[in-house]
């Protein structure tokens, strides 16, 4: 009984991630086309130079947005790119052992 509770439970973890990554990766496409329709529409009012293509203003909600997507994307899927999964106990391990 207790092995099926555990699978039952690892199967909703695994089913959150996977919920997880599909929202970050609907986030990215959003984000991809709202900013080459924000980025084309600068052409609109605008003629195409490089002046008028290299402003603050045709970049600043990807910039910005873009902020918000690295953030989703460490918190979803590169929370351990840095550290690894096992840094904490390793590190902790690594501070028992100096102590002795």
């Amino acid at each position: 009984m207790e092995n099926s509770n555990q699978n039952q439970q690892d199967y909703q973890m695994a089913k959150e991630q996977v919920k997880k990554i599909r929202g970050f990766y609907t986030h990215l496409f959003i984000y991809v086309v709202i900013n080459i329709f924000i980025i084309a529409g600068t052409f609109y009012d605008r003629p195409l130079t490089f002046a008028n293509f290299f402003r603050f203003e045709t970049f600043a909600t990807a910039l910005f947005w873009g902020i918000g997507i690295a953030a989703h994307w460490s918190g979803v899927i590169g929370k351990d790119i840095f550290f690894g999964k096992d840094w904490e106990q390793r590190k902790i391990n690594e501070y028992l052992k100096k102590q002795q």
